[in-house]
């Protein structure tokens, strides 16, 4: 077959072009499933308790992955600024992936510790109260809002089935944890769950 032929033929262009890349995205991400690296968690990395589970899932309804990112790379100008590179062991409990490039605000991966719980309430309800450069918008409604952890297990069921698919060793929720998951979270602010979620990020890579 030659060029002419190819180039002439918009519909088999088009086929051979998905072709090359779908062959291509197998021979990069098939790999994948199989490495140590990815499909084991890294030292100090644990499954999300209920309140962190739920918190994670308000950092992603509220976009909060839109402007921060979770991926910190082996550069000496980001490791100096955020601590140990990210590693692909500390999100095997993540569906979806945090890791990104965008950041309208600084990477979140090695928040953790880093202040204190009422510097991040404060944070979230009016960040020009702690940084007043900041443009992040305020999330007041945060600490009004009451969680009812009607639906805390049901998440914790689903993220057994993504998680076991992918990381064989890594630690699934028990039938306890998911009849206790209600109680643990009933009653707290989703503002107490967001930053116990962040409360948690990167607290692994000081073992490293």
């Amino acid at each position: 077959m030659s060029h002419e032929v190819v180039e002439k033929n918009v519909g088999l262009l088009a086929i051979l072009v998905i072709l090359v890349i779908s062959v291509g995205g197998l021979v990069e991400i098939v790999p994948l499933f199989f490495l140590t690296e990815t499909t084991t968690p890294a030292p100090g990395v644990h499954k999300y308790s209920a309140l962190r589970l739920e918190g994670r899932d308000i950092y992603i309804r509220e976009g909060c992955y839109n402007c921060h990112s979770q991926m910190i790379r082996p550069f000496r100008a980001e490791t100096e600024r955020y601590g140990h590179y990210s590693v692909a062991g500390e999100s095997v409990y993540d569906h979806p992936f945090q890791w990104g490039s965008k950041r309208t605000g600084p990477d979140l991966a090695r928040v953790g510790g880093r202040y204190s719980d009422d510097w991040q309430y404060a944070h979230l309800n009016n960040p020009r109260d702690v940084v007043p450069e900041s443009n992040m918008p305020s999330y007041p409604w945060l600490a009004e809002a009451t969680l009812t952890g009607d639906e805390t297990a049901t998440k914790m069921k689903m993220l057994n089935i993504a998680v076991g698919a992918t990381c064989p060793t890594c630690e699934l929720y028990s039938e306890q944890d998911m009849a206790n998951a209600q109680q643990e979270v009933a009653g707290k602010t989703e503002a107490e769950a967001l930053v116990a979620y962040l409360q948690g990020l990167g607290l692994a890579s000081k073992e490293w």
